[in-house]
C-alpha cells in the first residue's frame, strides 16, 4: 500500500511540470501503464487530476483548492511562536514576529527580554517603517514598482541622526537588504535600541513575515547583537520550513561564533 500511494504521489510533481499523457507518467514512475492508469483514474475521481480533451493529464482544480484551503487556516503566529521562545531563552533579548498589512506593519507577538532594560513594544503596534528591520524585510520583497510607490508615499521623520531620510535612500537600503536576505536598525528608531532581523518565507519563496531580536546598548553592543544574526537567520529559516510543509530544520540552541553571514 505504502508503494502505491508513494507511485500515486509521485505523479503530482510530475503534472506540476506540464501535462502528460500516459505513457510518460508510467516511464516516469517505471510502472506497467495499466498500473499508471489506475492510480491516475483514483487521483481524477478525488479531483487531484483532471484527463484533458486530447488524452493528457494535468494537475486537477481540487488540488488548488485544498492548497488554498490549507494556506488560509495556517496561522504564522502559532507555528512561530516556540521558535521565538526558544531563541528568547538562548539569547535573552526581546524577540518579535511582524508582518505586513494594509500598508501597514505590525507586531503580532513579542517575547519579552529577560533584562531589566529593555525596549518598549506592544503587540498589534505599527512599527516605525521606515527605520524597523522588520519593515525593511517585508517591504524589501514587494516587486519594484510597488516598492517605488510606497517609498514615494511614506513620510521620513528624523527619530535619530541615523534615520532615513527620504525615498532615495530608503530604496538603496531596500535593494540591499533584498540582495543580503537580512535587515538591521542600528539607532535608526532610538539611538539607544539595536536590531537585527531576518524573513520568513512561505511555499512560494515570498517573504511572509519577518522576526527580529532587539536590544538596548546598555546591554549589548551592535557588534555584539549582530553575532547573533545567523543564530536569527536560522530560526527564520526553521520557522519557514514549517510554515511552508518543508521538512523544518531544528531551532539551533547555541549561541553562534561571531559571524553576521
Amino acid at each position: 500500500m505504502s508503494q502505491t500511494v508513494d507511485r500515486a504521489l509521485s505523479i503530482l510533481p510530475l503534472l506540476a511540470e506540464g501535462p502528460a499523457d500516459l505513457g510518460r507518467v508510467a516511464d516516469r514512475l517505471g510502472v506497467h501503464k495499466s498500473t499508471a492508469l489506475r492510480l491516475l483514474r483514483t487521483l481524477h475521481e478525488h479531483g487531484l487530476v483532471y484527463r484533458q480533451s486530447d488524452q493528457r493529464y494535468r494537475l486537477g482544480a481540487r488540488l488548488f483548492a485544498l492548497a488554498q484551503e490549507a494556506m488560509e487556516n495556517l496561522d504564522i503566529r502559532e507555528i512561530a511562536h516556540p521558535h521565538l521562545a526558544r531563541l528568547n531563552e538562548n539569547c535573552g533579548h526581546t524577540v518579535h514576529l511582524a508582518v505586513h498589512e494594509e500598508g501597514e506593519v505590525l507586531y503580532i507577538d513579542k517575547v519579552e527580554s529577560r533584562y531589566p532594560v529593555r525596549m518598549y513594544s506592544r503587540i498589534g503596534k505599527p512599527v516605525a517603517i521606515t527605520v524597523a528591520a522588520v519593515a525593511k524585510l517585508l517591504l524589501a520583497d514587494l516587486p519594484e514598482a510597488e516598492r517605488r510607490a510606497v517609498a514615494e508615499k511614506l513620510e521620513y521623520p528624523m527619530y535619530t541622526a541615523r534615520s532615513t531620510a527620504g525615498p532615495a535612500a530608503f530604496l538603496k537600503e531596500l535593494a540591499t537588504v533584498r540582495e543580503q536576505g537580512w535587515a538591521t536598525d542600528l539607532g535608526g528608531h532610538e539611538e539607544s535600541i539595536n536590531c537585527v532581523a531576518a524573513p520568513i518565507r512561505g511555499a512560494d519563496g515570498r517573504v511572509v513575515a519577518a522576526m527580529s531580536v532587539s536590544a538596548p546598548n546598555v546591554v549589548v553592543t551592535a557588534d555584539e547583537l549582530l553575532t547573533l544574526l545567523p543564530l536569527v537567520r536560522r530560526t527564520a529559516d526553521a520557522i519557514s520550513g514549517e510554515y511552508s510543509g518543508r521538512t523544518p530544520v531544528a531551532t539551533p540552541t547555541t549561541t553562534p561564533d561571531r559571524d553576521t553571514e
